[in-house]
């Protein structure tokens, strides 16, 4: 890890909340890497558990920053903040990265200058067994706009970004209690190519309680996102048909839904919001 008072070429960040469990094996998963020119910065949103006492009692040089419990988007917004590094690289505190992660996004920058963003293949575990993505979930490389509406393709844990980036898309939004990563990644994408190494590097665990993605009713997350952008003036015109083609169907997804549940308020909402744009 870099030395105190030198800046790092990547700041990697951990948010975290509740995941005194699990977290050790990430930060050793950091600590490992080959590549060494990096600074660790895991915030610690207002934890109830001993992850406090985990990261105290760590070995290793970390920065540790403690918040009250404010979302994972205020989290990792304030390690943005909190970073010296050119390269930012996010990793959730219950995945892992495999040793040769920072090095090979690293030398993908050296190699590729005007590149803004990339991330790597993953593997996928769910409750410690080996899983295979769906072919849905088949990332892309380049400009992934549009296959990335259905469903979020890129991973915070896989992906490695210029810190300038942020100036030109803003940072998470912390309105939004999940889904804040599919929101940044259409902004994103909208307007700058994301790179796929393909190579799997990073291990994404699941199957665990405290996910955010258990969370019920996810796709109304999604739809605040596509309005935001279809909104936003950012999009092209085909960007634009592609955005609303998708808003209008997970809105009448969405709708059913609350009106086989009796919500009959909120789905006039999602139903009345789906018809606000023209194709």
């Amino acid at each position: 890890m870099v030395k105190k008072g030198v800046k790092p070429e990547v700041s990697v960040i951990i948010p975290t909340y509740d995941r005194g469990w699990i977290i050790e094996e990430a930060l050793d998963s950091v600590i490992a890497q080959d590549f060494k020119d990096f600074e660790l910065i895991v915030v610690d949103d207002g934890s109830t558990d001993n992850t406090r006492d985990i990261l105290k009692s760590c070995p290793h040089e970390i920065k540790v920053i403690h918040q009250q419990n404010l979302g994972v988007s205020a989290a990792r917004n304030q390690g943005i903040a909190s970073a010296s590094g050119k390269l930012i690289a996010f990793l959730d505190s219950d995945d892992l990265w495999l040793p040769n992660k920072l090095t090979t996004q690293v030398k993908f920058f050296s190699a590729n200058p005007d590149a803004l963003i990339c991330q790597t293949e993953e593997m996928w575990v769910r409750n410690g067994v080996r899983v295979n993505p769906k072919e849905r979930h088949k990332k892309p490389s380049g400009m992934i706009f549009e296959p990335s509406l259905a469903l979020c393709l890129i991973s915070p844990s896989a992906v490695m970004m210029k810190c300038s980036l942020f100036d030109e898309v803003g940072l998470f939004d912390e309105e939004l209690p999940a889904c804040e990563d599919y929101d940044l990644w259409l902004r994103v994408s909208c307007r700058y190519p994301v790179y796929l190494i393909d190579t799997p590097l990073i291990v994404k665990r699941g199957g665990h309680e405290d996910q955010l993605s258990k969370l019920p009713g996810l796709d109304k997350y999604r739809i605040a996102s596509l309005k935001n952008i279809v909104e936003s003036d950012l999009l092209s015109e085909a960007q634009y048909r592609a955005a609303v083609k998708t808003l209008k169907e997970k809105c009448a997804i969405y709708a059913s839904g609350c009106r086989k549940r009796g919500r009959v308020d909120e789905a006039e909402y999602y139903e009345a919001l789906a018809k606000r744009y023209k194709i």
